[in-house]
């Protein structure tokens, strides 16, 4: 059996006694026997260890479109993992059964990095995938798995909240070939507010994985009265102009009720269609309307023919009329990576 315990990375010693985590924002300084913020890193005497290596709480298999991925291989299945907890508290989190719960609330599998490459390969699964908690609260698990599919061909994305320190961003971001953040809102009220964050290391990541050429896919789960303002989309979007450009696709998505915010109603969609607007009013290329199955801009239309490239049905793609990375109508090129 594998165990669990892995020295951590990214930390220093404050006293022979006490540690400071280096890994996120939080910089957690933790005495001998605490924890952190996120719950799965741990202080004995002296020595910061990950207590979740090797012990992920979910292994299935789904589409990449649910990350949502749409630009990343579009179409494959993908092996998805993770471990518990957070190192956020989202108010609104659709995965609170796992991501607010520590290691021992859980009923983890044991699996080595090489076991779940080959759980991959064995199913020809075209990647595997980081998803359904924040990635980077199991560093050091997620980081040896994608280092070793890197080696093999194997394809690997995170789906993450951005809330990671740049040293262990840029490290992690050599092994790794997409990241889906989820930019919950656009304002440092929200973020402290409904997140338990701040938003500027959101931003600063997403700067990051821009500037690494990692594909880069940006989701904005719309909540009303929280973070539906259109001026504060607005900003949002000429803010992705302005720092990432106009090729990468933004999300927006609607909100459910669930965990502490069941007294809110579902997004309405006309809000979804004004998000919409405003980024295309904004000239970025690549925006989507999600969680609203058979939607019309669930779809991938060419940027400069505006024929649609890539039918969607919620998670399945039904058509695509893309051709060695280009438009089949115009010949256009399309952002992505497409093999």
């Amino acid at each position: 059996m594998l165990t669990s315990l892995r020295e951590a990375m990214f930390y220093k010693n404050l006293d022979p006694q006490t540690v400071q985590c280096l890994l996120c924002p939080r910089r957690c300084v933790i005495a001998n026997g605490e924890r952190g913020f996120c719950r799965n890193r741990e202080n004995q005497k002296g020595k910061l260890y990950t207590i979740v290596y090797g012990r992920p709480a979910v292994v299935d298999i789904g589409p990449i479109e649910k990350a949502p991925l749409y630009h990343f291989l579009p179409g494959h299945f993908r092996l998805c993992l993770t471990c518990a907890s957070c190192n956020l508290r989202c108010r609104h989190c659709q995965n609170w059964h796992l991501s607010q719960k520590s290691v021992e609330e859980l009923s983890p599998f044991y699996y080595s990095p090489e076991e779940i490459l080959l759980q991959a390969k064995q199913r020809n699964l075209f990647s595997i995938s980081f998803t359904y908690t924040e990635p980077t609260v199991y560093y050091e698990y997620l980081y040896d798995i994608s280092s070793l599919a890197k080696g093999s061909g194997m394809k690997t994305s995170i789906v993450s909240n951005g809330y990671i320190n740049p040293e262990p961003l840029l490290k992690l971001l050599k092994v790794l070939d997409a990241v889906k953040i989820d930019l919950k809102g656009f304002s440092e009220e929200f973020y402290k507010e409904i997140c338990s964050a701040t938003l500027r290391p959101v931003l600063e990541s997403l700067i990051s994985v821009k500037k690494e050429n990692v594909w880069l896919e940006i989701v904005n789960l719309v909540i009303p009265t929280l973070n539906d303002d259109l001026k504060m989309i607005d900003e949002m979007c000429r803010w992705i102009r302005g720092n990432l450009g106009l090729d990468i696709p933004l999300h927006f998505t609607r909100f459910f009720p669930d965990y502490q915010l069941t007294h809110l109603s579902p997004t309405p969609i006309s809000t979804l269609e004004s998000a919409y607007q405003i980024a295309k009013n904004n000239g970025l290329r690549y925006v989507y309307v999600g969680n609203v199955p058979g939607h019309v801009y669930n779809s991938t239309y060419c940027p400069v023919c505006n024929r649609k490239v890539i039918h969607r049905t919620h998670f399945d793609i039904v058509e695509m009329n893309i051709a060695e990375g280009k438009c089949k109508f115009c010949h256009s090129p399309l952002q992505g990576r497409w093999k």
